[in-house]
């Protein structure tokens, strides 16, 4: 069991009000709903939770690789993770995301936090070495944090579906309730995802979501917008 301080931390670092603009993005959710994708309390769960799955064996997996690779000193692979994630991006809009996240978590652990593993990897991103990815950040703040690499895990997949959840309250006419339902349930599969990828490796990342892409190759052409994606 965590001692208070490692939850205190857990808190903060996973918190939905981080001050690194998650609330401008979607995720993909506002096309979902403006093209029918997503219409309802049901459709919201099952595009939410195939997100979830999805973020899982890519995102997830390189959270791990990463977290182990700051454990050991290794710069060299923390790169080659994040430029895993970066490389799996298939549309502007989602790259956007993720590096800009990224960068900002960066630039607060290392004013929060003083120097560790994740400024080291701010000065790698302010020079173009690396790209930033928001999941690395993550997993290099939770290792310098002393906390575990299932902490960090659970907190990207937490933080992903109470992104999308928070933007549809915004996108649908939801009862606030009904979504904190919603995310009780998603947060019961963590725990399975997490077995399935804790032996993976940076070549067994994969997703395969092909109305995710699509929905953000509409989005990139609508005039009116909630959300940068």
């Amino acid at each position: 069991m965590p001692n208070i301080l490692e939850l205190m931390r857990v808190l903060q670092f996973g918190d939905s009000v981080l001050p690194v603009g998650a609330f401008s993005f979607s995720n993909g959710l506002e096309s979902a709903v403006q093209l029918g994708v997503v219409r309802d309390l049901e459709t919201l769960g099952l595009f939410v939770r195939t997100a979830t799955e999805q973020a899982a064996t890519s995102d997830g997996v390189a959270v791990l690789v990463a977290f182990r690779a700051a454990r050991e000193g290794d710069d060299r692979a923390i790169d080659r993770a994040d430029r895993a994630v970066f490389n799996r991006k298939l549309n502007e809009e989602m790259r956007t995301m993720t590096v800009r996240m990224g960068r900002k978590l960066a630039e607060m652990a290392d004013r929060t936090l003083g120097p560790t593993v994740a400024s080291a990897w701010l000065g790698r991103i302010r020079a173009g070495e690396t790209p930033g990815c928001y999941p690395i950040g993550q997993a290099l703040v939770f290792a310098a944090l002393g906390l575990n690499e299932a902490d960090a895990f659970v907190v990207h997949q937490y933080g992903l579906a109470s992104m999308m959840l928070n933007a549809a309250l915004r996108l649908m006419r939801l009862h606030y309730l009904d979504t904190q339902r919603l995310l009780f349930e998603l947060n019961a599969k963590a725990d399975d995802d997490y077995a399935r990828i804790a032996g993976a490796s940076l070549d067994d990342m994969a997703s395969f979501a092909p109305v995710f892409d699509i929905l953000a190759s509409a989005h990139v052409h609508s005039h009116v917008r909630l959300f940068m994606n």
